[in-house]
């Protein structure tokens, strides 16, 4: 398992003021990336290799402008 001790994690900027209900990604760890429950830091982590990250990350900006 990924050690996430330096994990830099980060919100969206488009998160906003939702109460702290959002996700945080860490990217600078080596060939993996993170995402944790922004209300739970201390709870589990999901880590996806980067290219499951990228192609999901596509997936969902490609869903949120359709017909483009």
């Amino acid at each position: 398992m990924t050690d996430l001790a330096g994990a830099v994690w980060r919100k969206s900027t488009r998160s906003g003021d939702n109460g702290g209900a959002c996700v945080e990604v860490a990217t600078n760890l080596p060939g993996v990336v993170a995402v944790r429950d922004s209300k739970n830091i201390e709870g589990p982590t999901l880590r996806f290799d980067r290219s499951t990250w990228q192609m999901f990350t596509a997936a969902v900006k490609s869903a949120a402008r359709p017909g483009i």
